[in-house]
């Protein structure tokens, strides 16, 4: 009919959502003019209903159809006008960014957590204001040695009743020293955390970050500690081609003592730990000292050990590529945004701790 159609064009140009939904209401709702012709098939004679309730039910299918199709249209062009005109679309979901990263060190202490826990070592913690007798006496360093310098070391006021000053531990050895104490032997932990020294420039901040580790048990010697800093360092910086060289030295809580350098290579003028091109110092290691073992109550001649330990914030420049210590401390948003890690990249060796 040409009602009908005039009905249907009517829709199909709607100007806007507002007066297809009156259209609609005109139509299909409870007083409009399809509805009632539906009520009005119950009071014609069985064959007139028979003729034109077909029709009726198809009109209203066109009109329906008609509708939905003008209304996705409808849609759709208001959505693309406010793309175009709005600088925020407030209707669609926010995307799906983190608002925080983490630190560099605190996920290079995630990942050295990680690669030590599959290695049998669990992780040891203490005070950041020790006692001398942990930081310094305990570990073989008597009141003479350099350390304990007013230059090297920053030491607190001392209190009443208190027999000497105490320090912020310059290592965190004397979490070793504690761990002995009151777990004993056999012992597998590292010791990760902050420490201080008075030292001050491009390449050392007067705080920063130390992890060390070590290992008291029967028959330990030189070979388990060349051998544990292999895998580390090959797990830690992803690298099977890590060489290792180890070069005598001295510390007073190990004997003998080695410092361990790394190879590289040089890629676009910048250090890259693997192959051997050079060699760069990376750690300090050697067997634990008798006397450090017997002054923590432990049998020297049952009991060996040996003990590393290395500057967190070092490692984390190597993997990642940083070039002054001191930006790991300025609190400069933008370097951190451009070195953080996103909160929910858990490092795991399986899926690899630098993902």
């Amino acid at each position: 009919m040409a009602s009908d159609t005039d009905l249907l064009d009517q829709i199909r140009s709607a100007p806007d959502l507002g007066a297809l939904d009156q259209l609609r209401v005109s139509v299909l709702g409870k007083s409009g003019s399809i509805t009632q012709q539906l009520k009005s098939l119950g009071a014609m004679d069985p064959e007139t209903r028979a003729a034109q309730a077909p029709e009726i039910h198809a009109f209203r299918e066109q009109v329906t159809s008609a509708i939905a199709d003008r209304k996705s249209a409808l849609e759709m062009a208001e959505l693309d006008r406010k793309l175009a005109t709005e600088t925020i679309d407030l209707s669609l979901p926010a995307p799906d960014t983190p608002s925080g990263t983490v630190h560099p060190v605190s996920q290079v202490m995630d990942e050295l957590a990680e690669i030590f826990a599959d290695l049998g070592f669990a992780v040891a913690e203490g005070p950041e204001i020790e006692d001398q007798w942990h930081n310094f006496t305990a570990l073989n360093m008597p009141e003479f040695h350099p350390a304990r310098a007013m230059q090297d070391t920053f030491y607190l006021e001392r209190h009443d009743g208190e027999e000497e000053a105490k320090v912020l531990r310059t290592h965190t050895s004397p979490v070793q020293i504690r761990a002995m104490q009151s777990i004993g032997a056999p012992l597998y932990v590292i010791a990760p955390g902050r420490v201080y020294r008075s030292d001050s420039d491009a390449t050392h901040t007067p705080m920063f970050h130390q992890v060390e580790g070590i290992v008291i048990d029967r028959a330990i010697h030189m070979g388990h500690l060349k051998w544990t800093l292999e895998t580390f360092l090959k797990a830690f910086f992803e690298r099977d081609d890590v060489v290792l060289r180890m070069r005598p030295s001295y510390f007073p809580f190990t004997e003998p003592s080695a410092e361990v350098d790394v190879g590289y290579t040089l890629v676009n003028g910048k250090r890259t730990i693997g192959g051997s091109e050079g060699f760069m110092e990376v750690l300090g290691s050697g067997m634990v000292h008798p006397r450090v073992i017997a002054n923590c109550g432990l049998d020297p001649d049952e009991w060996q050990g040996f003990a590393f330990g290395c500057g967190i914030d070092r490692l984390a420049m190597l993997k990642y590529g940083m070039d002054d210590l001191r930006a790991f401390f300025d609190g400069d948003i933008r370097w951190l945004k451009h070195y953080g890690f996103r909160a929910l990249d858990v490092p795991t060796l399986s899926g690899g701790v630098g993902a």
